[in-house]
């Protein structure tokens, strides 16, 4: 036990003290892929015929596995969409950021105090000092676009054009009317470059036909393209159910445990069927194979979803809430038919992405996350991490630390609270809890999460 424990801090303390860990770039000035990064909205680890889902057809996506890697273990770095999208357009824990561990209220309201003070102050979004990976990509020569959901911030000196967006056709808020692309309080949603659009048609559509149109533009130079689906989070519509006004803020559509199984299956399979077309429009332009393309979730699913095996759903710091599926295709760099179990966050693809195009960061910014791709395209061995999470919503509090094959759950409301250890490799369900027979090492994961509170504490 004391052995164990001696290796335990000592892989917690690299992780705390080291700040950045990155497997080293793959950048040649010569050869700069392009780089499709497709986001999901409340899709769950079960929720695609590749992770197991025998409901729900997704081929265009499955795809993506047969022809690069699998990976069964990589996680959203917050249980609910916008700190996850901090932190991927950032490469850094969302908590240094300040306002931004819980998802922005419709409308622009804070959620939990720092959330409200900044707020009050008309600071609660992305600020621009935040150094984007889109505005990294653009100085280093890329044409950069987002089609989809953006959720960092109302006010038009957060919009995603402030940020490096070339481009930036997409839905401001946390969820819009898939037909009327407007808020629950009947606010319009849509925006292109800042300002209000109106379109006619389904909002997956939309998002898929806008990035149809900017892979198809003729360029020089090389491309990102963030494309965030609004799919499949609520408010529940398929394709086929649209009507002559928009829903009602009391329609049973949004509410997001009560999404009907055919809605849901009906919006995933429009999503897949938008991948296949983004897909195709990569063969037609003939950059496909120099196009890394990866998928994934922002965070697990709703009740309504499929988190396969795993306990929790969106919100919840175990596993269903954080775990969700990615696939990476990156032709010739990455086997195809691959699986991985290698641990990794969202924050980690950012530092991938940058390191494909060889951008330097200014002085003074660091990553938070590793070059998660370069360990894939290497076929390295499956190695460590110590990963944190912290939510807050009003005064409940949500943490989890991952290190090895131990995770610690806390959960604190009020005077309430509660504490779990398991270990994920003899029970990823999270069925046995080992805080009380473990406590040795749920102390030092505590611990750990504590130096790590101090050290991403915001500066704003």
């Amino acid at each position: 036990m004391q052995t164990a424990r001696l290796l335990m801090r000592r892989r917690l303390r690299l992780s705390v003290t080291a700040g950045t860990l990155i497997f080293g770039g793959l950048a040649d000035a010569a050869t700069k892929p392009n780089i499709l990064f497709i986001l999901a909205d409340d899709l769950g680890y079960g929720d695609l015929a590749c992770y197991g889902r025998a409901d729900i057809r997704t081929p265009a996506i499955d795809s993506l596995a047969r022809q690069g890697i699998r990976l069964t273990r990589c996680y959203a770095n917050a249980a609910e969409c916008t700190p996850t999208r901090a932190a991927f357009l950032t490469g850094r824990y969302q908590q240094r950021i300040g306002g931004l561990e819980c998802a922005i209220g419709i409308g622009h309201t804070g959620r939990y105090d720092d959330a409200i003070r900044l707020c009050a102050q008309g600071e609660l979004g992305l600020p621009v000092s935040e150094t984007s990976i889109a505005r990294l990509l653009k100085e280093a020569g890329y044409t950069t676009a987002l089609s989809g959901k953006w959720h960092l911030g109302y006010d038009a000196k957060f919009s995603p054009n402030r940020h490096g967006f070339d481009h930036a056709f997409y839905v401001q808020g946390g969820e819009a009317e898939y037909f009327f692309h407007t808020e629950p309080n009947g606010e319009p949603s849509l925006f292109l470059d800042g300002k209000p659009v109106a379109r006619d048609g389904y909002m997956t559509d939309l998002i898929t036909d806008d990035a149809v149109r900017f892979i198809a533009q003729k360029r020089e130079s090389p491309f990102f393209l963030y494309v965030a689906y609004t799919a499949p989070h609520s408010p529940y519509q398929g394709p086929q159910d649209a009507h002559d006004c928009p829903l009602p803020p009391d329609s049973e559509r949004w509410n997001q445990s009560k999404g009907p199984r055919e809605t849901y299956v009906a919006m995933i399979e429009r999503m897949d069927e938008g991948v296949a077309k983004i897909l195709a429009a990569l063969d037609a332009s003939g950059v496909a194979s120099n196009t890394a393309v990866v998928f994934t979730s922002d965070n697990g699913a709703t009740r309504s979803g499929s988190c396969g095996p795993l306990r929790g759903f969106k919100g919840s710091t175990f596993e269903g809430g954080l775990r969700v599926p990615a696939l990476v295709r990156w032709p010739g760099k990455i086997e195809p038919g691959r699986v991985s179990e290698q641990v990794c966050l969202t924050m980690d693809f950012t530092v991938s992405f940058a390191a494909m195009a060889g951008v330097t960061l200014p002085p003074g910014r660091s990553f938070d996350g590793i070059d998660v791709l370069r360990h894939l395209a290497e076929g390295r061995e499956p190695a460590p991490r110590t990963l944190f999470w912290r939510m807050r919503r009003g005064n409940l509090t949500r943490w989890a630390v991952i290190d090895g094959t131990l995770k610690l759950v806390r959960e604190k409301s009020g005077a309430s609270e509660e504490t779990h250890l398991f270990d994920l490799a003899a029970d990823p369900a999270e069925t046995r809890d080992l805080a009380e027979s473990r406590a040795e090492a749920a102390e030092t994961l505590m611990a750990a999460l504590a130096a790590w509170e101090r050290r991403v504490k915001p500066m704003r």
